[in-house]
């Protein structure tokens, strides 16, 4: 878990993959894409519901982040967490 700005307001638990690893199956046409103040990073989300899907950090270069409770057969509520201070980045 994160504590910048945005992943504190969105309170998703986070899984990392690199960006090589990950394939986004389907669905592409309905996502959306956010970005704030320098504009690096990008958030996916569900032009649909909202729902906060995946993005690519600024702070992680190579990797994608990826919304757990958005993965069929995994509940995000038993992972193991570790807080990373995306805060002072």
């Amino acid at each position: 878990m994160c504590d910048c700005s945005i992943c504190t307001r969105k309170g998703a638990r986070m899984v990392y993959a690199e960006q090589a690893d990950f394939k986004l199956l389907k669905g592409e046409h309905g996502l959306g894409c956010y970005q704030f103040n320098t504009k690096v990073a990008e958030h996916y989300f569900c032009r649909t519901c909202g729902i906060y899907t995946h993005h690519k950090p600024r702070s992680l270069p190579g990797k994608y982040g990826i919304n757990a409770g958005c993965l069929q057969g995994i509940d995000p509520f038993n992972l193991e967490i570790t807080k990373v201070n995306g805060g002072s980045r």
